[in-house]
């Protein structure tokens, strides 16, 4: 564990979410007091949160327990500490990814084993109404290790509040639903974008200033594809390599992020055990600019602090959090600050 300088000091109000299976407690914090990185003892409550999502509408945060009967818990985040409020079936199998619409009316699950998305309305005090709407996929793609069958990786919904979407790495594609958040239906998914066999899409990305401009991360073929929002379909404008021009080895991605000006785009490489940094232009065309080295190995999670110029990377694989720098450019650098957490997966500011 490396010392921190007091300029470079951490809000002591970040949490990292474990998995129990690598040995994890809860959700640890992460505290940074000017003279040190470090983790103190876990909230309990919360096991297998690898994801999750803050309402500020109802000041609760709905965190996944990705186990194969899959829920969804809903915490409360205050000086005294973390509340549990209540647990709900997500109506599959390991759920890995959480959504709020754009009033926060609505909550969405995207649950990987099951390859099914699960939707709730949300009532007066933000607790999700069971049962959900659940809608299930099938189908399979040419990897016979990892698309043997449907795999919801993703959910979220569109720039218009009108329509959810949901990345299937199991099948290639990017699922879309009409959504009416008055009413809280789902009508029968379509195929909105057909990627690549074997491609494996994992996670997307709308634009932060260009909505209609959205960003694929392929974690099996390491592969950044720009999509243009046409009506409620998505069609590609280019596909980019998120690894160095002639690199060999076994990788992966996991994570992707922007910065709020919309400049910079981020996606984690698993394997090369990198961050690699995308320039943005004005169309929403994408560069790559760089590649960082994230501190540790499979970088499956990061935060971007906009305020504080830092990321924090979560690395599943050898339990590592680590930090950036963020430079004015948008670039990043290593800062060497790093801490162990057993079974890291996520990191959330309480």
């Amino acid at each position: 564990m490396t010392a921190l300088d007091e300029s470079s000091a951490l809000p002591a109000s970040y949490w990292i979410g474990t998995y129990a299976g690598g040995g994890g407690a809860g959700l640890y914090p992460l505290p940074g007091d000017g003279d040190r990185l470090g983790v103190d003892a876990a909230y309990d409550a919360a096991k297998n949160a690898s994801f999750g999502v803050y309402s500020s509408r109802f000041d609760l945060h709905y965190l996944v327990d990705e186990r194969d009967d899959g829920m969804l818990g809903l915490y409360r985040h205050a000086g005294s500490g973390w509340t549990c409020l209540g647990q709900v079936t997500t109506g599959g199998s390991a759920p890995c990814h959480v959504a709020l619409d754009a009033t926060q009316s609505c909550v969405a699950v995207a649950n990987y084993a099951s390859g099914s998305v699960a939707l709730y309305r949300l009532d007066a005090s933000g607790m999700p109404m069971a049962p959900p709407i659940v809608h299930a996929n099938s189908g399979s793609g040419p990897n016979p290790d990892r698309q043997q069958s449907p795999h919801a990786h993703w959910v979220g919904f569109g720039p218009d509040n009108r329509t959810m979407y949901a990345t299937d790495l199991g099948t290639d594609e990017v699922r879309a639903f009409a959504f009416d958040v008055e009413q809280v239906t789902l009508d029968a998914p379509r195929t909105a974008f057909a990627a690549a066999p074997g491609s494996g899409p994992r996670h997307m990305l709308f634009h932060p200033r260009h909505p209609h401009t959205a960003y694929l991360a392929c974690e099996l073929t390491s592969a950044l594809v720009v999509l243009d929002l046409v009506g409620t379909d998505l069609r590609e404008r280019a596909t980019l390599s998120t690894l160095p021009a002639g690199w060999q080895g076994a990788n992966i991605l996991a994570h992707i992020g922007a910065n709020a000006a919309g400049d910079r785009l981020y996606v984690s490489n698993r394997g090369h055990e990198s961050i690699a940094v995308f320039a943005l232009d004005p169309h929403g065309d994408a560069t790559l600019v760089q590649h960082v080295a994230s501190g540790g190995l499979s970088p499956r999670f990061f935060l971007i602090l906009e305020a504080e110029r830092r990321m924090i990377v979560v690395h599943e694989r050898d339990h590592r959090v680590t930090m950036l720098d963020i430079l004015p450019d948008g670039t990043l650098a290593p800062t060497g600050r790093v801490v162990t957490v057993p079974g890291a997966a996520f990191a959330l500011l309480g």
